[in-house]
């Protein structure tokens, strides 16, 4: 009898240690992928902040043996002046309201852009007719340099942000037509006449097939072009010579001689261009949890 209750007793016990073997494992996989995730996070963070670090070090030891009035702080500034500089616009308000006027201007030449660059992408590998129109102006608005435009936009909309705003969306308009357009030439066709078989066109055949397939794509127009955005403004706002925005801030300590307030606000376009790109990869992010 003894040995008869002790093999299910035995049964029972090996049945524990395979659930418990099986339950330990997603336990260690999970800590695996946590600590998989964190060293891809530090490898992201450390080694900009070490790059950062040692140009900054670099710096210092540059402008360390110099005396205020030297000739060489007029063309580099030490670290400690461009800093102090930094925060006394700060505390004032001067980099915040010129640089919302900057980033108001960028944001809607891009809006701008968009509207017209994402049908224009899709337009040109639909329709060869539309493609073959509308290329040779591309490639010619593309040709001719901003800041030739400038002065043209400014005779026919007058000074102010209009001009600037239409400057910018001309400066970002051409690589996100490009790259949309790519986006939708790398379709795979067979699934395209799949479910043209399956009777999908038009709306539902951009929306459900077209659109998703194209979205890398789509994606990496919109991150070029909100990047770039900040460039068109600076440039609309040097053309203007307005008194506004950070690119008037620019011509403003450049005239002055003021090279900390111009290194100072090196550092805050700088900034703001950082938060563009995180703005571009969380776009990344939106769009891999919706498709």
């Amino acid at each position: 009898m003894s040995v008869k209750t002790s093999e299910p007793e035995e049964l029972e016990l090996d049945e524990r240690g395979v659930e418990q073997a099986v339950s330990r494992r997603p336990m260690a996989s999970r800590g695996t992928k946590k600590t998989r995730s964190i060293a891809q996070r530090l490898f992201l963070i450390l080694p900009p902040l070490l790059l950062a670090l040692l140009v900054l070090l670099g710096w210092y030891l540059a402008t360390g043996h110099r005396h205020v009035g030297d000739v060489g702080s007029i063309i580099l500034p030490a670290p400690g002046d461009v800093f102090s500089s930094l925060g006394d616009g700060i505390r004032s308000g001067l980099f915040l309201s010129n640089a919302l006027v900057t980033v108001e201007e960028s944001l809607v030449g891009f809006a701008l852009a968009v509207l017209v660059a994402l049908p224009m992408g899709y337009g040109i590998v639909k329709w060869r007719l539309f493609a073959v129109t509308m290329q040779p102006y591309l490639a010619a608005g593309q040709a001719i340099p901003a800041i030739v435009i400038a002065p043209v936009l400014y005779l026919i909309f007058g000074y102010g942000t209009v001009p600037i705003i239409i400057l910018c969306a001309l400066i970002v308009l051409f690589p996100m037509v490009i790259t949309t357009a790519l986006g939708f030439q790398t379709i795979d066709r067979s699934l395209v006449d799949a479910a043209r078989v399956e009777g999908a066109w038009g709306w539902p055949m951009l929306a459900h097939i077209e659109f998703p397939m194209a979205l890398p794509g789509i994606i990496a127009a919109l991150r070029t072009g909100l990047t770039l955005s900040i460039t068109g403004a600076l440039v609309g706002e040097f053309v203007s010579q307005g008194s506004q925005g950070l690119g008037a801030l620019v011509l403003v300590s450049t005239d002055q001689f003021n090279t900390p307030l111009l290194f100072a606000t090196l550092l805050v376009l700088g900034f703001l261009a950082a938060l563009y790109y995180c703005a571009s990869w969380l776009l990344v992010k939106l769009a891999d949890a919706i498709y």
